[in-house]
């Protein structure tokens, strides 16, 4: 919906890569042309001010940005966000910022908002948020935005006519899962913290693996190009097809977060689940 509310055909959106599968085709659906900012395992999945700038013509018209990312797990510093926002502002771009894991963050790392951040923003930031990730109610497809009210209520027009209004008891849910307490999800983010360490090392444990430890979200992002040169396998897509075919286990390949060579995995399933996963692709591996 801040797609098709702020694009116009040939608008240009700046989205670091890798991103989730689903920015770029938003992008293309209202006319808009996304532009890929490459990160990797080297700068910790996180893009610069000036990598930004250097893909910043006259048609730029928004950034996507994301912290904590899905999928590399990566978090912005407060200082990375306000650069970014300070950049954002100097240019008259608008930001939306998706802040659906902003409760997922593990150890030191701390998540910020951008337009808390840098206020003087506020105006051409949409923050997008949901129910899905924090409470872990995915089925119940509820999210909101925030931002400016003609922009707020370009995309209430809009999504009035796409899907007329989120169900009333799925309202009713969300509004019980904002307003209630967070212990819950203290306890679940600590499960996800152990996990998240247990499959960085078991992961970093394969040969030609090497994976970051994810500061947020419940995914990690390997690399995964050391293993597919050792085993002959052409790509991180045919990579994950002979996972599922062979080992019975499931990832999702680089090529779908714009970044071959990679691949996501969860670690939002139970501990022994996610143990013999990994057992089964350090079998495989060998």
């Amino acid at each position: 919906m801040t797609c098709q509310a702020l694009l116009d055909d040939g608008d240009e959106v700046l989205i670091p890569a890798p991103y989730w599968v689903s920015y770029p085709e938003s992008v293309k659906l209202a006319g808009g042309v996304p532009v890929p900012i490459t990160s990797d395992l080297e700068s910790g999945f996180k893009v610069t001010v000036e990598d930004l700038e250097a893909a910043r013509t006259d048609k730029t018209k928004m950034l996507i940005f994301v912290s904590p990312s899905n999928p590399t797990g990566a978090v912005y510093t407060r200082n990375e966000i306000a650069a970014i926002g300070e950049w954002a502002l100097e240019h008259g771009i608008w930001v939306m910022t998706d802040e659906i894991y902003e409760h997922l963050v593990y150890g030191d790392n701390e998540f910020h908002s951008l337009p808390v951040v840098v206020p003087e923003i506020a105006d051409q930031t949409v923050v997008v948020n949901g129910v899905a990730k924090t409470y872990a109610m995915t089925g119940w497809r509820v999210g909101w935005l925030i931002a400016a009210p003609h922009v707020a209520k370009a995309a209430g027009t809009q999504i009035s006519h796409a899907a007329s209004n989120v169900a009333n008891v799925s309202q009713r849910a969300a509004l019980a899962a904002v307003s209630g307490s967070l212990d819950a999800v203290g306890e679940m983010r600590t499960a996800f913290d152990r996990r998240r360490l247990t499959m960085t090392r078991m992961l970093n444990a394969i040969d030609g693996v090497e994976c970051l430890e994810p500061a947020g979200a419940f995914y990690a992002f390997p690399r995964v190009t050391g293993l597919l040169d050792r085993m002959g396998i052409a790509s991180s897509l045919d990579l994950a097809s002979r996972l599922l075919e062979e080992a019975q286990i499931a990832i999702v390949p680089g090529e779908a977060f714009g970044a071959p060579g990679y691949a996501r995995f969860s670690f939002a399933l139970g501990d022994n689940d996610l143990e013999e996963g990994l057992r089964r692709f350090r079998a495989f591996a060998r």
